[in-house]
């Protein structure tokens, strides 16, 4: 489930979250038991699963500066605390409408498609920094959010600045391709169809592309496919 506005030093508070998406259900466990409900032939990750996962990215790394890649609703809602933003580009990565979602912006009768990242290319976004402090705790609701049913995987990638050059790393969050929410072999027919239908609890695959769209013209990224495919889902709509 990917399921954060531009300007450095901004916190989460500063824009307003999508539809049925906020921090407390992420702080109670209650995003974890709305995808159960609604799609309970997936699997949920454990509580401990998680916490190995987390504590795994970040062996070595206690107590060190941590910055999360943003390339979808993690721009516009992240839902997180963030103490700067910086516009980044990630090398060998690329936005995908690739995770099929049957709960949150989809339902089984009809499932909707959410952004992850897939190998090859380029990808720009942003680049969000946690405050020292409380890093480990932010990325423990980040992980609630994320990591529910496993498809996605966890990833230090190298953020390169305006010149291409190396400033950091960042976690991000690429498709795990042996999930069963997998859905990279769509027809670009059938993406825009899943993105103009699919519609959850959380709001619907459209909104999720088109608040992506707005969020990534805020940080001065025009997404020259994605700004397409926005326009396709909007005549699909029409």
């Amino acid at each position: 489930m990917d399921p954060a506005h531009p300007g450095d030093g901004a916190s989460s508070a500063e824009s307003g979250p999508a539809p049925g998406l906020h921090r407390a259900l992420l702080e109670s466990g209650s995003l974890q038991d709305i995808i159960a409900r609604e799609a309970p032939s997936l699997r949920m990750t454990t509580r401990e699963e998680r916490e190995a996962s987390l504590q795994a990215m970040l062996a070595g790394r206690q107590g060190q500066e941590i910055w999360v890649f943003a390339y979808g609703s993690l721009i516009w809602n992240p839902l997180i605390e963030i103490v700067e933003r910086r516009r980044v580009c990630i090398e060998g990565w690329h936005r995908s409408f690739c995770l099929s979602t049957v709960a949150g912006r989809g339902s089984l009768a009809h499932p909707g498609l959410v952004l992850a990242l897939e190998p090859g290319g380029h990808c720009e976004g942003q680049a969000l920094r946690l405050p020292r402090a409380r890093a480990e705790g932010e990325l423990r609701l980040l992980w609630q959010r994320e990591m529910i049913t496993g498809a996605y995987q966890p990833r230090w990638v190298t953020m390169l600045d305006a010149a291409g050059q190396p400033i950091g790393e960042a976690i991000t969050f690429v498709m795990n391709q042996a999930s069963e929410q997998y859905a990279g072999a769509l027809s670009p027919e059938e993406v825009v169809r899943r993105i103009a239908t699919g519609r959850g609890s959380l709001g619907s695959s459209a909104d999720y592309l088109y608040r992506t769209r707005d969020g990534l013209r805020g940080c001065g990224i025009r997404d020259e496919a994605l700004e397409a495919l926005a326009q396709s889902v909007e005549v699909a709509q029409a």
